[in-house]
């Protein structure tokens, strides 16, 4: 499933992208079958600009809580959804942008993209996740030093760090669209688990993060598709995973 961002000019996270990302989210939750969700934009030169700051200035102190609010629910909906999910970055990547690209599982990259977090020159610090994502993804100090200075990051910084995970000099939904072929041949409810494990790491003791992977692990068995893949590895077959 590939979702395009289109909101001439920079795809600004106003109210109408943010409606049209819950609907592809609801779509994606009611269909029952997705493995993959790609978030890319139909406009040349931008993935998302960021807020929508003309929104901003006309909103009071309750609007603007409710537009963060609104922010966060989708980025946490796609954060926390039963797929994985792969940002397609090509230009600009600003603010909730960035933010947005953070809440995918993975993040494909273009040669001319660019991210940023600029709130601080706005007076407001990246409050749909960015303080949180963006050091589990890059550590504390370079978190700090995209934040303060609110510099824009190219390609080549960016997948050295760790910010994208993967870059190409083509097309980059295609690229979006050929990493999804791969994680679709292997076993979803395995990903997720994956995905849940290596995200405990950086919230429990090492202890507590080997006991939560063993019991991801032996959910496997009984919910998910082990014995499948077990099977079909010594039937010497594709395994049918659902």
């Amino acid at each position: 499933m590939v979702v395009l961002l289109e909101r001439p000019p920079a795809n600004a996270l106003g109210p109408p992208i943010l409606d049209g990302l819950h609907a592809a989210v609801d779509a994606a939750e009611q269909a029952g079958d997705v493995k993959v969700v790609i978030v890319a934009s139909a406009l040349d030169g931008f993935f998302a600009a960021g807020a929508d700051i003309k929104h901003l200035s006309s909103v009071d102190a309750a609007s603007f809580l409710a537009y963060g609010d609104q922010m966060r629910a989708v980025n946490d909906r796609i954060a926390a959804a039963p797929w994985i999910s792969i940002a397609a970055v090509d230009g600009l990547a600003l603010g909730g942008g960035l933010e947005l690209a953070m809440a995918c599982t993975l993040r494909v990259g273009g040669r001319g993209a660019k991210y940023g977090l600029p709130e601080v020159r706005l007076g407001l610090i990246p409050g749909a996740g960015g303080t949180q994502r963006l050091p589990l993804l890059v550590g504390r100090g370079r978190a700090l030093d995209i934040i303060l200075t609110a510099r824009q990051v190219g390609a080549e910084e960016a997948l050295r760090i760790g910010l994208v995970d993967r870059q190409t000099d083509g097309d980059v939904v295609k690229e979006a669209l050929a990493l999804a072929a791969e994680l679709v041949t292997s076993s979803l409810p395995a990903q997720l688990a994956a995905v849940r494990s290596v995200d405990a790491a950086f919230d429990l003791p090492l202890a507590d993060g080997l006991a939560f992977e063993a019991r991801q692990e032996q959910a496997l068995f009984s919910d998910g598709e082990a014995a499948e893949g077990i099977r079909a590895f010594l039937d010497k077959r594709p395994p049918d995973f659902r």
